[in-house]
């Protein structure tokens, strides 16, 4: 299971980037905790490549997410200026520590092509069958034959 899709860096690219990975965490089978989590950190990754990577200069913002695993990944990234302090951002400055704090993991990249990519990482919930106890090995041969 995987999606992969660029957007123009503009304010309208942020609900499309939004509702299409909260729609594939769904699909996956993220918690709708986990789904509001997605929904948060993907809003605020896509904001932050819309208002810092490319200034003025049009630019685009690339998506991409799997299931691998029993974990959902999101990729976010751009081919702008890289990573730079902006003290005149209007910002709080609670993107970054957001998105750690309602992944299961996130690292922030430079690419080495330009750019930024921020990682995310959710653990799936494992598949159940009605009462029984979950096997964890069941149930990553079965993820791991999706991709």
């Amino acid at each position: 299971m995987r999606a992969s899709e660029s957007y123009p860096a503009s304010v309208d690219s942020i609900s499309r980037a939004r509702n299409l990975l909260v729609a594939f965490a769904a699909e996956a089978g993220a918690t709708p905790e986990q789904q509001e989590g997605v929904r948060l950190v993907v809003s605020e990754a896509v904001t932050n490549a819309v208002q810092h990577a490319y200034g003025s200069e049009p630019g685009e913002i690339h998506l991409t997410a799997a299931v691998v695993s029993d974990e959902l990944w999101i990729l976010i990234a751009d081919d702008g200026c890289g990573l730079r302090p902006d003290v005149t951002s209007p910002g709080l400055g609670l993107g970054l520590s957001w998105m750690a704090q309602f992944s299961d993991g996130m690292t922030l990249l430079t690419r080495s092509s330009g750019g930024v990519e921020v990682r995310l990482r959710f653990d799936l919930p494992s598949e159940q069958v009605g009462d029984a106890m979950p096997n964890p090995a069941a149930s990553r041969a079965g993820v791991a034959g999706v991709c």
